[in-house]
């Protein structure tokens, strides 16, 4: 195409992109009219309106992400059609609803991202806009179906252009999404027909994040009503990760999404304190489910020795008899722990108020006289109720447990965890201070144990006390029945009950659906997205499954790179307890972060700790070498310094990774799933140390990079880093 005609081109396309921006503000000031319109309304139901203005606070969000790179590009079919494909879909004005933009989700839009000069999807052209916010700088195309071997004077190697322009531009703040630029692969497992579980495994740089993210967006897009009134749960290896990665669903105009790690699934928590690696093994097997059963029988206890209870008229004894045959009532329930507390207490007290009945009325009292024999076990029952004793001696052998509670006497008893079948490595003196593996055993307990309902009966006398006040209040309407002249007139108590009333008095959840989401132990997600699935363990797993019953999951990971010792080490060990053969296996290649001169120095690392992985390959190389440098231990503050000062320089990101105890520099677990211009790596042989976790951090820290890696260290260079560069002024 002649410079004159790619201007025209341009100038064309820039009015076409013009009128679906004035389209996109005409549709965004009618929708912005409608929902001032219902904040404002007084028809229908409360519910109704509620409904209506949070279905058009989120047609608006959806509006307002497109303002940036609304239209991506363009696709000529073989007949002559042309296909604008864009974030969101735009009619046109009139009858016939054609469309002037395709929602990149779309299925006609599909051969915008999958249309190769061997398999043109019956198109002719691609063009690929490169935009800055509102404004479309300029467009290359790719042309089809051009004899083998023949340049295409449009195109050139124009296909790689807008990915190569994505992957090779600088760092910001947070994860891009990559909707314009998604490849072949990438958009099969998109769009890939699977409601169930599907897993998702690539190595570093390969965007099995983003797809994963993208996945999301387009389920919502075609099950929108199924998904979206349940929500997504997105789960992460750390906060750092889930900032990394929270504008990209948001950017697609999504929003009923909850964001956590493994430390966040009990409400109210936030944990990220880690176990060492053999207590988080113990915790993390479902060997551990037998120890907490253990655990929870063992507080339902016999007295060594008879308890006395004292009453007024007699005294009574818990015996080690009638406790026995209290708990194997209750437990002969099935219920949980605190609910099954009340056949318990109903047991004990029915045997204590029969002998206390039998001792009282010795001699004088018959069976047949049945109105003394009801009066006095009113009598010793409300004696009972009100007995401080009796609630203490109950508390002992059937105490109400919360899963803190429980799990904190657990480990810091010896006695307890030998009770239990516990390993000893469990053990610690403050049993409270939770870890990441405490949560699944938290969420399990929740089970086990039930509601506390201690504060049930507190409830019900603050409603009854309520429905008292509506009560007065109904009273004083209806006292006043003497102001009202037409004695046809409806009355108070005709249109309300009291309880109606104070019903109304109730405050309303008000909240938006992820804040309820995250709060709510009990809610299921229409999905759930699990990033770093290699290192949760089997029991981050049954927490998962049971806020997700549908068993609608993308897993997202690489096994290689796991680094607990409770993490994964097949999938099919996994998922197979729960979605037996109904699970979905796909794998990217393509490494799309890492260039080749840096993804060959992980490769040989790779090679040693996980010889029958193959490793991703590059799709671009930057020529830049990455090196190493030996440092004494007193210059490495100075090193680190130098590296910073330089980066200055430079446009984009950059970390220091290296291990606990080096200033200045952060854990390679803590970088898991971001991506950086430039790191620099610090004391690898103290990494590598940690044996087969350290092999994994130091994989993850050397595939951060997107353009430069340095390396510096104060001991021999391991072997499997021999591929570095030395720097002049190495020792």
């Amino acid at each position: 195409m002649s410079t004159r005609n790619h201007e025209h081109e341009l100038q064309s396309e820039r009015r076409y992109v013009d009128d679906l921006y004035a389209r996109l503000d005409a549709e965004r000031a009618r929708v912005k009219d409608r929902y001032r319109g219902a904040l404002r309304g007084t028809g229908g139901t409360l519910v109704e309106r509620d409904a209506e203005v949070r279905a058009l606070a989120k047609q608006m969000a959806r509006l307002n992400v497109a303002d940036s790179g609304l239209c991506f590009g363009r696709l000529d079919s073989v007949d002559g059609e042309r296909r604008y494909v864009g974030r969101i879909g735009i009619l046109g004005s009139g009858g016939d609803f054609e469309s002037l933009l395709l929602d990149w989700r779309a299925p006609a839009a599909r051969a915008f991202y999958v249309a190769t000069g061997a398999s043109p999807e019956n198109m002719r052209r691609r063009r690929q806009f490169h935009s800055r916010g509102r404004h479309l700088l300029d467009f290359t195309d790719e042309v089809f179906g051009r004899p083998a071997g023949e340049e295409s004077a449009e195109s050139g190697d124009s296909s790689d252009v807008a990915l190569l322009a994505a992957v090779n531009a600088p760092r910001g703040e947070g994860m891009r999404d990559v909707v314009a630029t998604i490849q072949a692969e990438q958009d099969d497992i998109i769009r890939l027909d699977q409601s169930g579980v599907l897993v998702i495994e690539g190595g570093p740089g390969t965007g099995k994040t983003v797809v994963a993210l993208h996945r999301v967006a387009y389920l919502l897009y075609t099950q929108r009503k199924r998904m979206e009134s349940h929500g997504v749960l997105v789960v992460g290896p750390n906060d750092a990760f889930l900032a990394h990665i929270g504008r990209v669903l948001p950017s697609l105009g999504e929003t009923n999404v909850v964001f956590m790690t493994t430390g966040d699934l009990a409400p109210g928590l936030h944990v990220t304190a880690e176990d060492a690696p053999e207590a988080a093994r113990a915790k993390g097997s479902l060997a551990i489910l037998d120890v907490l059963a253990a655990a929870v029988a063992d507080r339902q206890r016999v007295p060594q020795d008879p308890l006395p209870i004292d009453l007024s008229d007699v005294s009574l004894r818990i015996d080690a008899e009638t406790a026995a045959w209290a708990i194997e009532e209750a437990r002969a329930t099935g219920r949980p722990h605190n609910d099954a507390r009340a056949v318990f207490i109903d047991v004990v007290t029915w045997v204590l108020t029969e002998r206390a009945i039998a001792r009282i009325g010795r001699g004088w009292l018959t069976r047949d006289d049945r109105a003394a024999w009801e009066h006095m076990r009113a009598d010793v029952l409300d004696e009972l109720a009100d007995h401080a004793g009796f609630r203490a001696a109950l508390d002992e052998l059937w105490p109400v447990l919360t899963p803190e509670r429980l799990l904190a006497e657990l480990y810091s008893s010896p006695e307890r965890l030998k009770a239990a079948g516990a390993d000893p490595v469990l053990y610690r003196a403050d049993g409270a201070a939770w870890t990441v593996s405490d949560v699944p055993l938290l969420d399990e307990l929740v089970d086990l144990l039930g509601r506390d309902r201690s504060g049930d009966e507190a409830a019900e006398r603050e409603r009854r006390e309520e429905a008292a006040y509506a009560a007065g209040v109904l009273d004083l309407m209806i006292g006043r029945e003497d102001l009202m002249d037409d004695e046809d007139q409806l009355l108070a108590q005709d249109v309300i009950e009291a309880e109606d009333l104070a019903e109304r008095f109730e405050e309303r959840d008000t909240r938006e659906l992820v804040e309820r989401a995250a709060a709510d132990r009990d809610w299921t997600y229409g999905h759930v997205v699990v990033d770093e699935a290699q290192e949760l363990s089997e029991m981050d797993w049954r927490v998962l499954m049971r806020r997700c019953p549908r068993r609608s999951f993308t897993i997202v990971g690489d096994l290689a790179q796991r680094r607990s010792a409770a993490g994964a080490r097949s999938w099919d060990t996994v998922l197979e307890p729960y979605v037996p053969g109904r699970w979905t296996y796909r794998s990217l290649s393509v490494n799309y972060r890492t260039p080749a001169e840096i993804m060959a120095v992980a490769a040989a690392l790779l090679a040693e700790f996980a010889p029958g992985v193959t490793p991703p390959e590059s799709v671009r190389s930057t020529g830049v070498t990455p090196w190493s440098q030996r440092v004494g231990e007193d210059e490495l503050g100075t090193a680190i310094e130098q590296f910073r000062h330089g980066e200055e320089a430079h446009e984009g990101t950059s970390v220091v990774i290296g291990p606990p105890g080096v200033p200045g520099t952060v854990a390679p677990s803590a970088t898991k799933g971001l991506e950086f211009d430039a790191v620099l790596l610090v004391c690898p042989e103290r990494i590598l140390a940690e044996g087969p976790q350290g092999a994994a951090d130091l994989y993850v820290a050397l595939t951060r990079a997107t353009q430069r890696l340095g390396v510096l260290h104060s001991e021999p260079l391991p072997r499997c880093l021999a591929g570095l560069t030395a720097r002049s002024g190495q020792r």
